[in-house]
């Protein structure tokens, strides 16, 4: 589903941003049907030519915008992009406190120039002791604690993606979109916002329910691999094939299913296993037995049974497996785009349904200023309000 029809249809987005978080946000925009003006030095954004697990940084958190060549130190260029951003809804960069101000670009001067512009600024700390900090997602695992929970204090280890990036892309675009709304409820018709997405209170915001749990009962967390487990069979297990499964049995129906479909019986007339409680208590003896009866089947046999019973199972996968899952090739489950070489990719569709349809089919990837003559020559023929023009004429 593009074009037509989306609900950000008529919303423009001028971006200046690089890596993933501010990218992500533009990214978000774009497939929701806003115009996303992606504005890069001549250079380009430095992702472009990354290589290894940074390859498919600037297709993946690009696609759907436009691509805009500035040079700021061409009067030319400077006065090019306040005609943008005197016509756009929305300010999205995720550049250091101070940098966009030696640009003429800072907030403050920005809201004072375009009062209806909604800024949403990425960076690494929301405003307190570390504002001026720069931040990698990475660096804000270590400091929040969730390294520590994905392994141990002595094994610190970071989530396998650039997760708290996307997800502090996601709240940008949440942001925007409150701002958005705020607007348009506006009765006087004014009202732009700034506004600020920390990397690391995003991250805060992942291991709050650890922090919360210490702050309740005193008692310091235990990182994943340490935990105390909340149920009585909630593991890994190997299969008959050497493949591995997760099975988690959560319910007291899913136990009594389970032991009676691996033959487990003895677990159901035990009296000292009534409660889950019980059950927890006695995973020692529990999990080696259950253990035992899951290794003699395979894990399409094991996903079947599973699945008939309705107990939450998965076979222990790598991203490249999922290109060939049945549920992820379903139609609409990947979408396909074309990269700025011209060459298609495969991409998971927005994990979003509207109205029955999946968002970002055909969304491409644009080549280094490739819209740049084309957003002049439209700027040149919009029509801008006398306090459009006097913003622009100021800057």
């Amino acid at each position: 589903m593009t074009g037509t029809g989306l609900p950000l249809a008529g919303v423009r987005v001028i971006e200046m941003t690089h890596m993933v978080m501010g990218p992500t946000c533009g990214m978000i925009l774009a497939q929701l049907g806003a115009e996303v003006i992606k504005v890069e030095p001549p250079a380009g954004d430095k992702t472009r030519s990354l290589g290894g697990m940074g390859t498919s940084f600037f297709p993946l958190f690009n696609r759907g915008k436009r691509s805009v060549v500035l040079d700021f130190a061409k009067a030319e260029d400077r006065d090019t992009m306040h005609r943008l951003l005197a016509s756009a809804d929305v300010f999205v960069e995720n550049f250091r406190d101070g940098q966009l101000e030696k640009q003429g670009l800072g907030a403050e001067e920005l809201r004072a120039k375009y009062p209806h512009l909604i800024i949403a600024g990425h960076k690494g700390f929301m405003s307190g002791p570390y504002e001026h900090r720069p931040a990698l997602d990475e660096v804000v695992q270590m400091m929040s604690g969730l390294a520590a929970m994905t392994g141990t204090r002595d094994k610190p280890q970071r989530v396998g993606s650039s997760a708290n990036d996307i997800m502090g892309g996601m709240f940008g675009v949440i942001a925007i979109l409150s701002a958005l709304y705020q607007r348009r409820s506006n009765a006087a018709g004014a009202g732009g916002a700034d506004i600020r997405i920390g990397l690391f209170e995003n991250c805060l915001f992942l291991v709050a329910q650890h922090m919360v749990e210490y702050e309740m009962t005193g008692n310091k967390p235990r990182s994943m691999p340490e935990r105390e487990h909340a149920w009585p069979i909630y593991d890994i297990f190997e299969t008959s094939g050497g493949e591995r499964i997760f099975i988690g049995v959560v319910t007291e129906g899913h136990w009594q299913s389970f032991c009676r479909e691996f033959g487990l019986k003895e677990f159901l007339d035990d009296p000292t296993l009534v409660t889950t409680t019980d059950r927890i208590l006695a995973r020692a003896r529990i999990i080696p037995r259950a253990a035992a009866e899951i290794k003699r089947w395979n894990v399409a046999e094991l996903s079947a049974k599973l699945d008939r019973l309705n107990i939450c199972f998965s076979p222990i996968n790598r991203p490249e497996d999922l290109l060939d899952d049945p549920h992820v090739l379903r139609p609409g489950g990947l979408v396909n785009n074309i990269n700025a070489d011209g060459k298609p990719f495969r991409v998971p569709a927005l994990p979003v349904e509207w109205n029955g349809g999946n968002l970002g089919e055909g969304l491409k990837v644009p080549l280094l200023g490739a819209d740049t003559e084309a957003v002049r020559a439209e700027l040149e023929q919009r029509q801008f309000s006398p306090t459009d023009k006097a913003a622009v004429r100021r800057a």
